[in-house]
């Protein structure tokens, strides 16, 4: 048990702790977890500096968490000696740093660097000061990341090996922004480019007995080798079998083909054929009675075959064995290439830069970078602990209570806008990234949720937002309406429903629910009934059109006779619907019989107890739903871990959707000349029926 006295505030139907002193959060380790709002939130779609996120995660999983939460609090409290400036103010005075404390000496010693760096006189230090760490690291002195970019290199071998190396292999970003070369990065380089050298040395011996010409050769052999192994091995099968001579050589259908084509000097057309005419045994002719479509890629070998075998005015099998065996360690060669991207700097310079000193030169630079870690780093906490003054404390009455968000002071990091939509605007307003897995859990908030996607045309940029409708009325709520949704830096956007999650939203909404569907009913079977009549009007119309043509042309076909009148049928329709008259007059007298029945005062009730049959049901259901509905699922759908169940209630709602209204002291103009004239005969059944009831009440004292 925690001897700190602890301070609790109820909103939104739940205890939450007050964070508003030191001593609060020296002890809230010791605060029971179970007391906290929230258990994680993620790093991403939050109104909270980007950069501090990243300074929580510290294991870089996209989530904060308790533990994470905690660690931040305690290391900040650990290096200030007055810890109250935690609580307030966007700036951190450097006395308030602990010059006792080990860290806090270091931190020190470094904010003190970096404004001697920015040329500031004043002890103290915000935000804006460390938020540019390119301004801090220059690219020309090392900042303990390892990492080296050519500005760093003093002579030009090591400026060149840097520039080479992230030419072909890329690099890093330093911390000064600029790319550079990492020790990982430099060895990789170095290996990859005694392996390619290596493998160019021992083409010299490859190319032998050709030369400068083998890849030539090669380029030839690779080019005839399937046709030339293909002819021969048509030869050993005619020489099989005579009978397959004549279906080797192509048949009669292929030739005839060809026949009908229009056929060029090259003979593409002959391409499937045979190198050569197929005998049993025939060496390959490379002079006359060659493929057409081949003859180019044997005049390109004839060099090769020359060299290996001499003049020759054909091949045999062994001759064509012989060639290939000759070209076989050349061709092993350069497949055996390792794939590098070190190949395109060329072998005179791969071999300069290994000879040479430039990599050890590099290597050094980069041990001297990584010496600097520990003042670097100090560089970098000075600005998370800035960054923790000004923000740690939102990020705790977020987290560990709501305050922001039930306070109505501000705004709650969760809340990443305003939407301006149908008459209105709303305040709870939070970022998605799938607006249909997002609805399936939001659902569970009983909040009537409207998804919109938000789109910037000027930036091409595009978001979807959801935002919670907690006063007015959803008749006009719809997919595809329009508003303005305005972010938090105050850029406007076009938003468009998308989708709507519907649930109550007020039981004043509730009471005319089921009036506006008996309404809507009515309105749309009058519509079908007038749909039904135009489209029988229109038929019989056609049908007038189609009998006055007909006599245009030929002799028409006699109608089908009608079918003759069913008496019994027509009476059994009359007798129901007279059965169906009388009951609902009976009914309807039997109501109005009872209630001039009743007393004048007893009148008013049963009208009253008449409309709370009817919409009683949908405000009682509207009623417990408002009561359940939570802000919770909506967060946890988007990532949040919410430990407690926190109530929206109709006040709270109601101030989170705000409705138009004309401003106090506003001149209104009563008289609408476009007003649409007022109909008179509601007034005169208005009038007719109270006649009917007095005259009513009037029989009935009579009797």
């Amino acid at each position: 048990m925690s001897a700190h006295q602890w301070q609790f505030f109820r909103s939104g139907g739940f205890d939450q702790v007050r964070l508003d002193r030191v001593s609060d959060w020296q002890h809230l380790g010791e605060l029971d977890q179970k007391l906290w709002a929230a258990l994680a939130c993620p790093t991403q779609g939050l109104e909270l500096d980007s950069r501090t996120l990243a300074y929580l995660d510290a294991d870089g999983d996209g989530r904060v968490r308790v533990p994470e939460v905690l660690e931040a609090v305690r290391w900040a409290l650990s290096v200030l000696k007055r810890p109250e400036v935690l609580l307030e103010g966007e700036e951190l005075p450097l006395d308030a740093l602990d010059e006792q404390h080990e860290e806090g000496a270091r931190l020190l010693a470094s904010a003190r660097g970096i404004l001697a760096s920015l040329g500031r006189a004043e002890a103290v230090l915000r935000v804006a000061d460390t938020a540019d760490l390119t301004r801090l690291f220059p690219p020309e002195r090392p900042n303990g990341d390892g990492v080296v970019p050519p500005e760093r290199a003093a002579e030009p071998e090591v400026r060149a090996l840097l520039e080479d190396l992230l030419a072909t292999l890329g690099g890093e970003p330093d911390r000064s922004g600029v790319p550079g070369v990492t020790q990982a990065r430099l060895d990789t380089f170095l290996a990859e480019a005694r392996a390619w050298v290596a493998w160019a040395e021992q083409g010299d011996a490859a190319r032998q007995p050709f030369g400068a010409d083998a890849e030539a050769f090669a380029a030839a052999l690779e080019a005839l080798r399937a046709k030339a192994d293909d002819y021969f091995a048509r030869c050993d099968l005619a020489a099989y079998d005579p009978r397959a001579a004549a279906a080797l050589n192509g048949s009669d259908a292929d030739l005839t083909a060809l026949g009908g084509q229009l056929l060029g000097a090259e003979g593409e057309a002959s391409l499937a054929l045979p190198l050569a005419r197929i005998e049993a045994d025939r060496p390959l002719p490379l002079e006359a009675g060659l493929n057409p479509a081949w003859r180019a890629g044997v005049e390109a070998l004839k060099p090769a075959l020359s060299a290996v075998l001499g003049p020759r005015g054909e091949l045999t099998r062994a001759d064509w064995l012989q060639v290939k065996a000759a070209l076989a360690p050349f061709i092993a060669w350069r497949t055996g290439e390792p794939a590098t991207a070190v190949a395109a700097l060329g072998l005179p310079r791969l071999r300069t830069l290994l000879e040479g000193d430039a990599g050890s030169a590099l290597a050094a630079l980069i041990a001297e970078d990584l010496a600097c870690a520990d003042s670097a780093a100090q560089t970098v906490s000075v600005d998370k602990l800035v960054r923790y003054q000004c923000q740690l404390r939102v990020l705790l009455n977020n987290f560990v209570n709501f305050r922001d968000f039930f306070a109505r002071k501000g705004r709650a990091v969760f809340q990443n806008g305003t939407l301006f939509l149908d008459g209105r605007s709303f305040d709870l307003v939070v970022r998605v990234n799938d607006a249909a897995r997002h609805s399936l859990l939001a659902n569970l908030s009983r909040a009537c949720l409207v998804y919109c996607d938000c789109v910037r045309k000027g930036a091409g940029d595009k978001l979807t937002v959801v935002a919670a409708v907690t006063a007015g009325q959803s008749g006009n709520l719809m997919v595809g309406r329009n508003g303005i949704y305005y972010d938090r830096a105050g850029q406007d956007w076009d938003a468009t429903i998308t989708r709507m999650v519907l649930n109550p939203i007020s039981v004043a909404e509730a009471f005319f629910s089921p009036y506006q569907r008996i309404a809507r009913m009515i309105s749309e079977q009058a519509n079908k009934l007038a749909a039904s009549k135009d489209k029988a009007t229109h038929d019989q119309a056609g049908a007038h059109v189609s009998h006055l043509t007909s006599h245009l042309g030929p002799e028409p076909k006699a109608p089908p006779a009608p079918p003759p009148f069913d008496v019994a049928k027509f009476a059994g329709i009359f007798a129901a619907i007279g059965l169906a008259v009388g009951a609902i007059g009976t009914a309807l007298a039997a109501v109005v019989t009872g209630f001039l029945k009743l007393a004048w005062w007893q009148m008013p009730l049963a009208l009253a107890g008449a409309v709370l049959t009817l919409s009683g049901p949908s405000m009682v259901m509207a009623w417990f739903k408002l009561r359940q509905r939570n802000l919770g699922p909506i967060l946890d759908a988007n990532g949040w871990a919410v430990n407690t169940v926190a109530r929206i209630n109709i006040p709270f709602g109601t101030a989170l959707t705000s409705l138009a209204a004309l401003p106090p002291g506003a001149d209104r103009a009563m008289v609408d000349p476009y007003a649409e004239r007022r109909a008179r005969w509601p007034w005169v059944l208005l009038a007719a029926a109270l006649l009917a009831l007095g005259a009513g009440l009037s029989f009935r004292h009579r009797l």
